[in-house]
């Protein structure tokens, strides 16, 4: 697995992380005597969110709103939302990195928030990154009331416990135990799906997408979020820390169902490639303009991190 992302997408990315850490330049609005503690927070949450990474989920709310109509992943109101769908993402591995959670010392190749900061700190930048995510999206230019309500409610659901949060828990109480092929899809639809799915779908409705158009971007992310899990499944035994930018292994070691444990590698590997096809099926419906819709599918189960 060593595909990399295209020019268009690296473009994509590079642009969001300018966006993303401009929502942390400036200046609290507070009493002199607490604005240099405040800015201290806001620094904390730059450092949360400089540090890289893939992007996915910003970058899949674009391409969607271009499949549904191009030049539409150009509007602000895309922009806002691909930011705020940013800061969800962030929020929830600020939080999963937790010595209650998964007790990760690194992300992102740097020491988790909670390493670098301390925990308390790391729990707060998490609450304040998911407000500011749905404060951003209550803000959004160019989008109609109703557009707004329908996109707050779909980032609410998958952010909550029938989505990231749900999953998170299931995932907690799986270890040691035994899980079927089924259960582990349905915990990874909740933790790892749900944000893929939603990101698909505030692109869309940001872009007036059809009914119908909306159906096919959900199953494409059903198809893309089982993938991207059963991926970094692997990856976890065949990649290296290095690379991944956090611990290689810790599944394993942590004794957590897993895709590898459950098909072997191989198998494994398998199940990526007919969940790949799956993605690409479900956008037969759209022409050149899911292109990169398509690209990313490629990536997410090519990739070596």
């Amino acid at each position: 697995m060593t595909a990399g992302l295209t020019d268009s997408i690296k473009a994509g990315r590079d642009e969001l992380q300018a966006q993303l850490l401009a929502v942390f330049d400036r200046s609290t609005k507070t009493a002199p005597a607490s604005e240099s503690v405040l800015n201290s927070l806001l620094g904390a949450s730059s450092y949360a969110c400089e540090n890289g990474g893939k992007r996915i989920r910003p970058i899949l709310a674009q391409a969607a709103a271009s499949a549904v109509s191009i030049g539409d992943a150009d509007k602000p109101a895309v922009h806002s939302t691909s930011i705020a769908l940013e800061l969800i993402h962030t929020y929830s591995l600020i939080h999963d990195d937790l010595p209650a959670m998964d007790d990760d010392d690194m992300r992102r190749g740097k020491p988790s928030l909670h390493r670098a900061y301390d925990e308390a700190t790391a729990i707060l930048v998490g609450d304040g990154l998911q407000a500011r995510a749905f404060e951003l999206l209550a803000d959004a230019p160019d989008l109609t009331a109703e557009q707004k309500v329908r996109m707050i409610r779909v980032l609410a659901k998958a952010s909550g416990m029938e989505g990231m949060v749900g999953g998170q828990y299931i995932d907690i109480q799986a270890v040691d135990s035994q899980m079927t092929l089924e259960e582990l899809r349905a915990m990874h639809m909740l933790k790892t799906g749900a944000l893929i799915r939603a990101s698909l779908a505030l692109g869309g409705i940001a872009a007036n997408a059809t009914e119908a158009q909306l159906a096919a971007l959900d199953k494409y992310g059903c198809h893309i979020g089982l993938a991207f899990q059963v991926v970094d499944d692997i990856l976890d035994v065949e990649g290296n820390t290095e690379t991944l930018g956090k611990t290689q292994g810790k599944d394993a070691e942590a004794n957590k169902p897993t895709y590898v444990k459950l098909l072997g590698l191989d198998g494994a590997k398998a199940e990526a490639q007919h969940l790949l096809q799956s993605a690409l099926d479900a956008l037969s419906g759209f022409g050149e303009s899911a292109d990169q819709l398509r690209e990313l599918a490629r990536y997410i189960v090519e990739r070596d991190r």
